[in-house]
């Protein structure tokens, strides 16, 4: 079930129409956020919540088994890390791993078919559990680390688990910040619902009034068997992708950190304006920031992080952003597309940037526009149909070819530059009312956000699937 399809909107106006109701008493609070996010997550495909819930059960059985026997909380952790993680490889990577054998052995002259063997179930990847896997992890891993304490009741693990509004696409949660959250039973104030409303109505603007407007620019793009060879045209669709997968997923995220608001529970902010970053360290510091900072905490740490020497911390760095990279898909344009942002980060340790540069505005210009000249190649390589198709787009764009026309600007680039300036103008408008009396500003803000509903309804773009259910 998505966020931007008609029955989800009666799901939610279901849940909230009831969730007064429920609330009282942790037992039947939990059991209905339960029982709503298996429907919300079976409406879908009910036979994968079968993954959820067995999943699920081996990391709370696990998590108790640590503290009954602490002397083998080891082996319990293996045991809850190696299900999750085999159930990503095979569900994720198994056809990817199969098809790369077939054509790696047929080299050598050995024809086999280990891809067309695979039961077909294999190859559906079930929608989500890049995401619910790595929020389960992080309890188990927590309470490894002795961080929390492991809960006691099976309820209460699954509602922190499986609660809908981030279950197919983030944030991804930690149990030490949600699971106490699950246990409070307090009114949900009128800064609650005020504010819900805010980042549910950004969201969907996000999601339906430029991300869905963007979409069909860059698919055209990127599926056109004759690429265009103006490099110009190539940097605006390698913008145009930054701004849709932008848009897109941090729209899902403001409708998920909206929904669960409007739940009483605060969730983490998962995008801080990532592409006002003078730095690819900041830029990750600001992007998707619950999944890098799980790399950070969960991988990039363990391993040693930057405390084991310099040649020691930058091999972390790249073992941390390969596993991001393949995270994202079983795929060698994702692999590269990690590659791109190892070597970059790289670069910028070795040649001390954005500090070389300088704190004037010219070095910090200059910073900017290294920073996303280097995120706009590596998002080439992340949405292209293949790293051959990758190569051959950023050879055009740094061609110089002296080919300054980009063909046929889309018809819709105007429009969507005026809803990212509505949108930039959502984003600092808190601002910009302080500068008005107070009784005035009561009228602006509701008048504000209504606008913005207007424009999210009557300039929508052709509906489209949230990118990063794929992942």
């Amino acid at each position: 079930m998505s966020f931007n399809s008609l029955i989800f909107l009666i799901f939610a106006a279901v849940f909230f129409a009831l969730w007064p109701l429920m609330r009282a008493g942790n037992s039947r609070r939990w059991s209905f956020i339960i029982v709503s996010s298996f429907i919300f997550y079976g409406w879908w495909d009910w036979r994968f919540l079968f993954l959820l819930i067995g999943t699920g059960l081996v990391d709370f059985v696990a998590a108790l088994a640590m503290e009954k026997w602490p002397q083998k909380r080891r082996v319990f952790l293996i045991l809850s890390l190696g299900s999750n993680i085999s159930v990503l490889m095979f569900f994720k990577y198994s056809g990817f791993l199969a098809e790369n054998l077939d054509h790696l052995l047929l080299n050598f002259g050995i024809a086999t078919h280990l891809h067309s063997q695979l039961p077909d179930f294999a190859l559906i990847l079930p929608i989500g559990i890049s995401f619910y896997t790595f929020q389960s992890m992080s309890y188990t891993i927590g309470v490894y680390w002795r961080q929390m304490p492991a809960t006691r009741n099976i309820l209460h693990f699954f509602a922190y688990v499986s609660m809908f509004p981030q279950l197919v696409a983030g944030p991804i949660v930690r149990a030490a910040d949600l699971l106490p959250q699950l246990m409070k039973h307090q009114p949900i104030t009128e800064d609650d619902q005020w504010t819900g409303t805010k980042l549910v109505i950004r969201g969907f603007f996000k999601k339906f009034a430029i991300a869905d407007q963007l979409a069909p620019i860059v698919t055209a793009a990127f599926s056109n068997p004759v690429l265009p060879d103006f490099p110009v045209y190539w940097w605006l669709m390698a913008a145009a992708f930054a701004f849709q997968i932008y848009f897109d997923f941090s729209g899902y995220s403001d409708i998920a950190r909206g929904l669960a608001r409007w739940m009483g529970y605060d969730l983490i902010v998962n995008f801080n304006q990532p592409y006002t970053a003078t730095s690819l360290q900041e830029f990750w510091t600001r992007w998707n920031i619950s999944l890098s900072t799980w790399f950070r905490d969960y991988v990039y740490i363990p391993l040693g992080g930057s405390r084991v020497g310099k040649l020691r911390s930058h091999l972390n760095m790249w073992i941390t952003m390969l596993i991001s990279g393949l995270w994202h898909g079983a795929a060698w344009h994702f692999v590269m597309w990690s590659i791109c942002h190892a070597f970059f980060l790289s670069f910028e340790r070795i040649a001390k940037l954005p500090k070389k540069l300088g704190i004037s505005k010219v070095g910090q210009s200059v910073s900017y526009v290294l920073v996303m000249v280097q995120v706009m190649i590596a998002w080439v390589f992340f949405r292209a149909e293949n790293v051959g198709q990758a190569f051959r787009i950023i050879k055009i764009m740094f061609s110089f070819n002296g080919k300054l026309l980009i063909g046929s600007i889309p018809d819709r680039i105007e429009l969507i530059s005026i809803l990212v300036l509505f949108e930039l103008m959502m984003f600092f408008k808190i601002d910009a009312l302080r500068m008005i009396p107070q009784q005035a500003r009561r009228i602006a803000d509701p008048v504000f956000w209504a606008l913005a509903i207007v424009a999210t309804v009557f300039f929508r773009g052709p509906g489209s699937k949230f990118i990063y259910f794929q992942f």
